[in-house]
């Protein structure tokens, strides 16, 4: 696979707390979806996938079967948002809602 975060996929991603990891997920999907509002798509699908690859790499590092699941399903929320047809009925607003509990977590952590 061809990663874009080369250093994260090679090991460093694991070495991050569970909060941290999902505040750098809500980072890029910031990113995707600021670039979708200024109305860029290559730009936002890049993003989206760089998203992708971090909630994989999440997954990937992953024991609990509760975290496991939640981070299973934001990806398949998330993907159906950006990608298909927004069954779930999800907002931008949602997932910023969402991952700014873990910028805050990750923060007052340091």
């Amino acid at each position: 696979m061809n990663y874009q975060h080369k250093d994260l996929a090679m090991g460093r991603w694991s070495q991050l707390s569970f909060v941290e990891q999902m505040a750098n997920i809500g980072s890029e999907v910031e990113r995707a979806l600021n670039w979708r509002a200024k109305n860029n798509p290559d730009y936002a699908w890049l993003a989206f996938e760089r998203s992708l690859e971090l909630i994989d790499l999440t997954l990937g590092s992953l024991k609990g079967l509760a975290r496991l699941k939640e981070v299973a399903r934001i990806r398949e929320v998330f993907v159906d948002y950006f990608a298909f047809d927004n069954q779930y009925k999800s907002t931008d607003e949602s997932f910023r809602k969402y991952f700014l509990n873990f910028a805050f977590a990750a923060r007052r952590g340091r």
